[in-house]
């Protein structure tokens, strides 16, 4: 009879992962988790003319992108706000837009759970000279989470930092990617304003931050709008106002799912 443990450890490999070899040095968009690097097809992209009410937003994310394609000094990100106002969607369309300009430029996701994977990412991105953009997408750290001072160690410029042809983007709810309360509780017998200075300086770290807050009336229907010009639909203001008021929202969100309705309600593919 054969070892046990050597079927028991056979029986694991077989449900682990399949190791992944993505080559960082092809392709424009990629995932990155415990399988390592891999490829990933070209999401669906909202065209950058579609973004109603965050032309300010857009424009500085674009021009951001840019000079980090052609070489040049750029910021890592914060995108902070309301949900459904088109944080990422807008770093996608971006990104593509690059793609479309022939800028050699790739595109990593990498999701909350595998935060404590940047380091072991960095490292094979540093190998390859072309320029990386690293999508953390949708970020919220505890207060007291370590990952608060691992983050902010690899964008301090210790040993792991990030290499210089690596930028971050990160799209949050919240403003300084850490609960509101820990700014406020006075949890430090000693210092309590130490405590909130060093969980708040984490969004200090990133040059450039950008907020997107809920949108009003007249933002929602330009949204509306400008999908149903696109896609060659009529456009109902007063349906497009039922359709928010019946989700308690009104938010680019919303905006789609309308349309998304209409556009099926009318037999017309998008």
């Amino acid at each position: 009879m054969s070892d046990p443990l050597a079927r028991i450890a056979a029986a694991l490999e077989r449900l682990s992962p399949p190791a992944v070899d993505g080559d960082p040095a092809i392709g424009h968009w990629f995932v990155f988790g415990d399988a390592g690097l891999a490829p990933a097809p070209q999401p669906r992209l909202t065209p950058l003319a579609l973004y109603a009410g965050v032309d300010a937003q857009r424009a500085q994310l674009v021009e951001n992108a840019r000079r980090h394609a052609a070489g040049l000094p750029a910021h890592d990100v914060l995108l902070w706000g309301a949900r459904g106002m088109g944080k990422s969607s807008l770093v996608r369309a971006v990104h593509g837009d690059l793609v479309a300009g022939d800028f050699d430029v790739a595109l990593v996701q990498l999701v909350q759970p595998d935060l404590p994977r940047l380091p072991q990412l960095f490292r094979i991105l540093a190998a390859c000279p072309r320029r990386f953009t690293v999508f953390l997408d949708d970020l919220s750290l505890d207060g007291d989470d370590g990952r608060v001072h691992a983050l902010r160690s690899l964008l301090d410029g210790g040993v792991m930092a990030r290499p210089d042809h690596v930028r971050l983007v990160v799209t949050s709810n919240r403003r300084n990617l850490v609960p509101r309360q820990m700014a406020d509780q006075d949890s430090d017998p000693v210092n309590p304003r130490d405590v909130a200075d060093d969980q708040l300086a984490l969004a200090d770290r990133f040059g450039l931050r950008l907020g997107f807050h809920a949108c009003d009336q007249a933002q929602y229907l330009a949204i509306c709008a400008n999908y149903a010009v696109a896609h060659g639909l009529a456009f109902d203001p007063a349906a497009a106002l039922a359709w928010a008021a019946g989700r308690g929202a009104r938010s680019g969100r919303v905006a789609w799912q309308f349309t998304v309705e209409t556009a099926g309600a009318a037999g017309v593919k998008l």
